[in-house]
This record gives C-alpha cells, structure tokens and sequence, in this order.
C-alpha cells in the first residue's frame, strides 16, 4: 500500500478510530526503541562487570551475601528495593545486570508512551533514541545507581502532565503523574524536587479544579516516595534538616560551586571528577555536550512557530531546574548527575532535527538530511569508543577488587568478618562486599565504628585493617600479622583470623 493510500485511508475513518490507529503504530516504535536499548546494554555493558563502590552500597542492602554497608545521609533505598527481587536471593552480577537492562528498557518505553499525542511520534521516537545514544545512559542502564531513573521518572511526569493538561477526561495521566513523582523522590528526593519545581510553578500560577487534581498528584506523588527518607531522617539521622545538613557535608558543602568545566571534563568517561584535575577531554567527545542546549533552543523556537510551546518549554525548563545544582551548587562532577536534564531535553532536540531535515526544499533538503545523518553517526561512533574505553577501565578495577577479596580469604578473613581502613589504594566499601566483610569506618563521612570496638570485635570474629605497603596500621592493629593481598595493597589481619586459618 502506498503513502497516498494510507493517508486516504487514515481519513477515512473517524477521529477516535484514527487517533487510535495512530497510537497504536506510536506504541510499536516506543516498544522497539526500548528494546533496542535493552540489547545495546548487554552487547556493549558487558553483564559480567562487577558491582561499583556505590553500587555495593545499595546491593548490600538486601543482599544475604555481605552485611549492609553503612548508608550515608544523601542515599535513599529506593535502588535498593529496585534491585531487591534478585539480589535478596542470589549474587549473581551479570543477572542482576539482565534484570536491570530489562527494567530500563522497560522504563523508557513507558517513559516514551507517556508522550504519546503530545508531540508527533517521530520526534519522541528519536528523542528516545538519542536519550538511549548516550554512553552514560548505556553505562548506567543496567547499574544499581538512581540516576537514570529519576531521569526516566522525569520524562514520564512532564508526558503525563501535558498530556493531562490537553485531554481532561482521562484520568490515567493524572495516576501516571503521580506515579512518576513517587519514583523519582523514592530514588533520589532532592533531585526530584529540582525537576519538578516548574510543574509545581504552573500549577500554582493556572487555578482551577484540573489543576488542583495535577496539584495533588504531584505533591502526593512526592510525599509518597520521599516518606521513608523522611522517616529515616528522624530515626536515624535527628530530623530532616539535620540528614539534609549532613548530606551537605558529604557533599562537600553545598553553595555555590561552578563545576560546569568539571562536568566537561567527566565527559571523557570520568564516572567520578573529585577532585576534578587533569586535562579536558578531546573536542569531538565534548561537541554533543555544547551543541545540546543549542539544538534544543532551535526545537523550543520551532515549537512556538507550530504553536505547540508548552510540550518543548516545559521539558526545557525541567531541565534546566534539574542540572541547576549540579552545574553551580556542588564543587565536583559525574556525568550521571546530569541524566535527567539529558532525558528531558532530548525531545526538544530531536524536534530540532527533524526540523533541519524536513524544513529546506528543493535542491537544499538532501544536503540537509546527509549533514543530519553524517553529525549522528559520527555521534554514535565517539559514544561507542568512551564507552568501550570506560567499560574497559572499570572492569580491570572490579577485578582488582576481586582479587583483592581472595588475598583476605587464603589470609583467613572469611564470613563473618570486618574490615577497615582508608587507603586509596584499596577503597573499603565495595572490596568488603566483594569479600563477604562488614565495612567499619572510624572516621570520616562513614564514620560508624570506634578503634576500641575494633579491636573487641577483633578477639571473637576475623577483622583485617586494608593498606598499602610501607603505610603503618593503627596502634590497636600493630602486633597483627601483615598479609600482601594484590599489588601494593596489604592488610594487617588480627590473629583471631590466622587462628581460624591454621584450624
């Protein structure tokens, strides 16, 4: 059948059916942009690359492989509990990182279909497919990290919103609106708040019963996902303002902080810039990072010309909310940071595309679609090659880990044991999750433990101090026996553990 007979067609039937009909293709190309994003995570991410430093802290939650690792004032569970229906019952990373990539795919397609009708499907499919483009969006698809899903959460809310602003009888958006607020504060709360306050600004500045709904929504949505954070910081933390002043000093003090050449600089393949030192990445590894807002002030411009304003300044606005505090409020950088303000402006720039494709005539429109697909591919091959580099990186560092947490078994630290120390050589965290270890802090933003509870705990089960070599361990660790673990890495092991050894 040819495009004139199916537009024919199309016109022939009546609106409903043809608003239908329409939908259902859109729902076709969301699906295949989600699954697609699924398998480009398994192909390029590699499921057998081990769990990261933060990741351990969340997995260790729920996992009966290793006790919890201390959760610091900034963290909330929800990742936790994303990850809970494997790792409560198996250690195995690469199905861990399966179940991940199903559910992000799973995530961006729904995130997508919330757009659905508010903008014109071939923008919101490559808006997706852009979003999905990105090496930080592959690298952190299937982790254990909240980012990505407050950028997601945040894509569904403002489709959600828009579209229950156009059509006032459907309830679903308003549950989806509610929903996606739930996720994002149950993720991270402080960057839900920030993605969200230009939807709070127009629903307090348009009254009226739809908009006191939205209203309701929106701050319930909110206050669900945020409560056991909230509640936590009562029992655990002396109230809310005193979890978020600490998580403040973890952060390094939160104020204002230029890190927007720090952020250029993580872009690289840096997953942490602090300190951020060292030279700036190559141009072609930064040239999608400058010419994102100037793409998406191209779309939002040709949105007004096609009176469909609000669907690109508002996503527009979300984002620019949402990378505010981490461009200007803290003095470090990671490009997982800024995943939600690269989730809601990938659909004003995918409108801006299909603008620079479709709008030339005549003999200037092919030299426009070949400059379009030669920018995107060229695109695609520099976010593959800082992916494969990272994946490469991080890798060799898990496996050090790894190896680091078989040095302690052969020295005699086995479940249940403890570990401390703060070399930098050996980060403490992930390597006792790695070797099946309590982590115990006696300083620092962790700080849980005291050197004289240490050294109790250290006559009844294995505890071992991590170091490097020539670097002396504390006073309670200095008649223990120093074992090398991998490289430039020892530990000091308490004889309770060469005890246990020997037997």
């Amino acid at each position: 059948m040819s495009r004139t007979q199916r537009t024919a067609e199309v016109r022939s039937l009546r609106p409903s059916e043809a608003l239908e009909r329409c939908r259902g293709r859109g729902t076709t190309w969301f699906a295949a942009v989600g699954a697609a994003f699924t398998a480009a995570q398994l192909v390029l991410v590699r499921p057998v690359m081990g769990l990261g430093w933060d990741e351990t802290v969340y997995v260790s939650q729920v996992s009966p492989h290793a006790p919890p690792a201390f959760f610091s004032a900034p963290r909330a569970r929800g990742v936790s509990l994303l990850v809970a229906p494997v790792a409560s019952w198996t250690s195995s990373t690469p199905l861990l990182r399966i179940w991940l990539a199903v559910l992000s795919g799973l995530g961006l397609f729904l995130a997508l279909r919330a757009w659905r009708g508010v903008l014109p499907t071939r923008v919101v499919v490559l808006g997706g497919a852009l979003f999905a483009s990105l090496w930080v969006t592959l690298f952190y698809g299937p982790q254990a990290m909240p980012n990505l899903w407050v950028a997601l959460a945040g894509l569904t809310a403002v489709g959600c919103f828009l579209t229950a602003q156009a059509d006032r009888s459907r309830s679903g958006p308003v549950w989806g609106l509610a929903a996606s607020a739930a996720l994002m504060a149950l993720m991270r709360p402080t960057d839900a708040v920030w993605v969200s306050l230009p939807l709070l600004a127009v629903l307090v500045a348009v009254h009226g019963r739809r908009q006191g709904r939205l209203l309701l929504a929106l701050v319930g949505g909110l206050a669900v996902g945020a409560s056991e954070w909230v509640i936590e910081a009562y029992a655990n933390f002396g109230g809310l303002s005193r979890r978020l002043s600490v998580g403040s000093r973890i952060e390094g003090g939160l104020g204002w902080n230029n890190a927007v050449a720090d952020q250029i600089r993580s872009l690289g393949g840096r997953t942490l810039c602090r300190p951020c030192t060292g030279p700036m990445p190559s141009t072609v590894e930064t040239l999608w990072w400058f010419a994102l807002p100037v793409l998406a002030l191209l779309g939002l411009v040709v949105a007004v010309r096609a009176r469909r304003a609000a669907a690109t300044a508002l996503p527009c606005a979300c984002a620019a909310t949402a990378a505010i505090p981490y461009l200007f409020f803290i003095g470090y950088a990671a490009p997982r940071f800024l995943l939600p303000a690269y989730a809601l402006l990938s659909l004003p720039v995918a409108g801006a595309l299909v603008f620079l494709v479709t709008a030339p005539r005549g003999g200037w429109r092919p030299f426009a679609v070949i400059a379009v697909a030669v920018g995107l591919v060229g695109h695609l091959v520099v976010q593959g090659a800082v992916l494969e580099r990272l994946i490469d990186r991080t890798t060799a560092g898990h496996r050090r880990w790894a190896r680091v947490a078989a040095g302690l078994h052969r020295g005699g630290v086995r479940p249940p044991c403890v570990l401390t120390g703060r070399d930098p050589q050996a980060p403490l965290v992930p390597i006792a999750f790695y070797a099946g270890c309590a982590s115990a802090n006696t300083a620092g933003h962790n700080e849980n433990t005291t050197a004289a509870a240490l050294a109790r705990t250290a006559r009844r089960i294995p505890v071992a101090v991590l170091t490097a070599d020539g670097v002396r361990p504390p006073s309670y660790a200095r008649t223990w026996k120093p074992v090398h673990l991998d490289g430039p890495v020892y530990a000091y092991v308490a004889p309770v553990a060469q005890g246990s050894r020997s037997g």
